[in-house]
């Protein structure tokens, strides 16, 4: 695994935790205004491009079914997944007012297992699954399928085939009359997967930017994100997020690092990232009731109370991955093999 990959994923998942944690500050202490410092929902358009690159990377050249590709993919997303979403089905069953963003509803219930889209009872204008993060998942495992689909084309056809099912499927929700499926799958965020998939094709091909163009890339990448989501409304987001987006992931891609000392630390962050993704809502929202709850005014200090997010969450997410994950060793590089 590349560790710049690991590097993004750790800092990819924390921005979307810090993002959540600002928005529980107003439902933890209403009287502060915090919306100058929500920041980091753009986590999603980062991870969403390392997808892709990360599929293309981990079937190119191989000889792959798409049989086999959906076992792994199963096997990665589904059981902690799943668990998350029963779980959160239970407490809304049994103590609703933990929660702010679930309530239980069957068909609801059954639509997030099976990764579809599907308007949230408790605000029937969003289309989130029952663990309110996991929308992301549907879009995911959206991908999965039409990646799958066209492993058995050849790698010179693939990509070509790839845009046009994009192609079509975007036309296609724009004609058809406007359903929850048309309106979620319509959206152009998909194509951050076919960029990540591109961005893999150039990897592969060594087609990579010099070190120090790299570096500028990634810089300018995540100063035009901090930009673009102070200014920019997520309609807008798979250009005015998802291009610094893309330049963050290829100007990564690009950087030796092999001359760099390995940070263990964020390092093994990333391999947590997709633990700490699906579990912080439950964190935030055990700081939530302790705030309520507790007669302990710290938790209601803004900077603390983000810090606290960060830091739990990231704990209870490397508690779940070293529960949930099959001990393995991961060799760390920088570059493509030979």
């Amino acid at each position: 695994m590349l560790v710049q990959l690991q590097y993004l994923r750790a800092v990819a998942a924390l921005m979307v935790v810090y993002f959540h944690a600002i928005l529980q500050l107003a439902k933890v202490n209403p009287a502060l205004d915090a919306t100058a410092f929500v920041y980091g929902e753009t986590g999603v358009d980062i991870f969403f491009v390392l997808s892709g690159l990360v599929m293309w990377l981990t079937t190119s050249g191989r000889a792959m079914s798409p049989i086999d590709f959906a076992r792994r993919r199963i096997k990665r997303i589904v059981p902690l997944y799943w668990l998350a979403t029963l779980f959160s089905a239970v407490v809304a069953l049994v103590a609703p007012s933990l929660l702010k963003s679930t309530v239980f509803d069957l068909p609801h219930l059954i639509a997030s297992l099976l990764f579809l889209p599907w308007a949230n009872p408790a605000d029937p204008s969003t289309i989130t699954p029952v663990v309110v993060p996991g929308w992301t998942l549907n879009y995911e495992m959206f991908f999965y399928l039409i990646f799958a689909l066209l492993l058995p084309l050849s790698e010179t056809r693939r990509i070509p085939a790839m845009f046009a099912v994009f192609a079509v499927i975007l036309i296609a929700c724009r004609l058809l009359s406007e359903t929850t499926a048309t309106r979620f799958y319509g959206e152009p965020i998909i194509l951050e997967f076919l960029a990540g998939v591109v961005l893999g094709w150039l990897y592969r091909q060594k087609m990579l930017l010099p070190n120090r163009w790299a570096w500028a890339a990634l810089a300018m990448g995540f100063a035009f994100l901090f930009i673009n989501e102070a200014l920019m409304r997520p309609e807008s987001r798979f250009y005015a997020w998802g291009i610094p987006a893309i330049f963050i992931v290829y100007g990564a891609v690009s950087i030796d690092f092999s001359r760099l000392p390995v940070l263990a630390w964020l390092n093994y962050l990333g391999d947590c990232s997709y633990s700490i993704y699906i579990t912080h809502a439950f964190t935030l929202a055990f700081l939530r009731v302790a705030a309520d709850r507790l007669p302990i005014g710290i938790f209601k200090q803004p900077v603390l109370f983000v810090v606290l997010a960060l830091v739990l969450s990231s704990i209870g997410g490397a508690i779940i991955h070293e529960i949930t994950t099959p001990r393995r060793k991961v060799a760390v590089t920088s570059r493509p093999p030979a």
